[in-house]
């Protein structure tokens, strides 16, 4: 076996190596290997949604017991033996009962020449549950007080190899000087991003959550827009909403990351001059820009006339164009909104 520090370092690179996170996970295992023993291994993701677990990888198992031990019988079983608690590695010998009394144990692992194991639940720092890893032995003789302070040692970086908000995270570095951020969930709900405050404007219902949302369902990977804040005429400016589809080994209870960040350039453009350039950008003609802003024909116009020179462009096509490429473009929704949460607020 390896020293117990060389396994370590080889642990935190295989952390923080690139690839999809499954390819992480096999790789850990494969270096947990060499200073923990088992036959067999499970390496599973924490369904976000509390809604059991994804698995990852494994070493040493076949397809049907993969396949058992990502379902619903080993998550009730975590559940009962609180193995999905902080708490050190748990072994079957531990429990007050006979391990055949549960499921897992009596229809996969007993048949299958499993008699021990050590289980633990993965945590990130702020006590976000990542994981569950899994480590199993056809060996009667429990594990060791020297291998499960070993396996306590490592299940930190276990989990910060795993953890799905590192692909988020980085994707969320695109996005210079981002003040907040927000992942956002299928559900409707978000999380927390690492990193990055929250702020009131990503309250669940918010407008811009909705916004977002919808360019992601859209199929769109990035989206930026700006938010008018205080209201449609911005009396307190605007700010930039950022948009970012998950990437793909990010569960799929996770769609994307909303970032909020200071506007820097507006081209000079008034809040009534994006105002009507949004409306613009979604294929408004002149009459139904003045009615829904509820002002004249020639006040339309004049106001294009000035984002026309403003933004350089000859044609209110390109105009159209120019706004969406620099993020200028201001949802129509934002009229119906203060801009706060919990005011005119949109379901996602």
């Amino acid at each position: 076996m390896r020293s117990r520090q060389a396994t370590e370092l080889l642990l935190a690179e295989s952390a923080t190596s690139a690839g999809t996170t499954s390819e992480r996970a096999q790789a850990l295992l494969e270096v947990l290997r060499g200073v923990v023993p088992f036959d067999g291994a499970w390496l599973a993701l924490a369904d976000p949604l509390g809604q059991g677990y994804h698995s990852l990888a494994s070493v040493g198992l076949d397809v049907p017991t993969v396949e058992f031990l990502s379902g619903p019988l080993m998550a009730r079983d975590i559940e009962v033996t609180g193995t999905d608690r902080a708490r050190p590695p748990l072994s079957p010998s531990d429990l007050p009962y006979p391990a055949e009394e549960l499921s897992t144990w009596a229809e996969c692992l007993m048949p299958a020449g499993i008699y021990e194991a050590l289980a633990v639940a993965l945590f990130a720092p702020a006590g976000r549950h990542v994981g569950f890893l899994a480590l199993l032995s056809g060996d009667r003789e429990p594990p060791t007080t020297a291998v499960r302070r070993r396996l306590t040692s490592m299940a930190p970086v276990l989990a910060r190899g795993i953890d799905p908000m590192r692909s988020l995270l980085t994707a969320a570095r695109l996005v210079r000087g981002a003040t907040a951020g927000t992942v956002l969930r299928r559900d409707g709900r978000t999380e927390p991003l690492p990193g990055l405050d929250g702020d009131l404007l990503l309250a669940v219902g918010s407008p811009i959550l909705a916004a977002a949302c919808a360019r992601i369902a859209d199929g769109q990977v990035y989206a930026s827009f700006l938010w008018p804040l205080g209201g449609s005429h911005a009396p307190r400016g605007h700010v930039r909403v950022t948009a970012l589809a998950a990437p793909d080994d990010v569960p799929a209870v996770l769609c994307g990351v909303v970032l909020l960040s200071p506007v820097s350039d507006l081209h000079g453009l008034t809040p009534r001059e994006l105002e009507v350039l949004g409306l613009l950008v979604d294929g408004y003609s002149n009459h139904e820009i003045a009615r829904t802003l509820v002002v004249a024909p020639r006040t339309v116009a004049a106001h294009l006339e000035h984002l026309l020179v403003k933004l350089g462009a000859p044609t209110r096509t390109l105009a159209a164009v120019r706004a969406e490429r620099e993020g200028l473009y201001v949802p129509a929704v934002s009229r119906y909104s203060s801009g706060e949460p919990g005011r005119g607020a949109l379901r996602s």
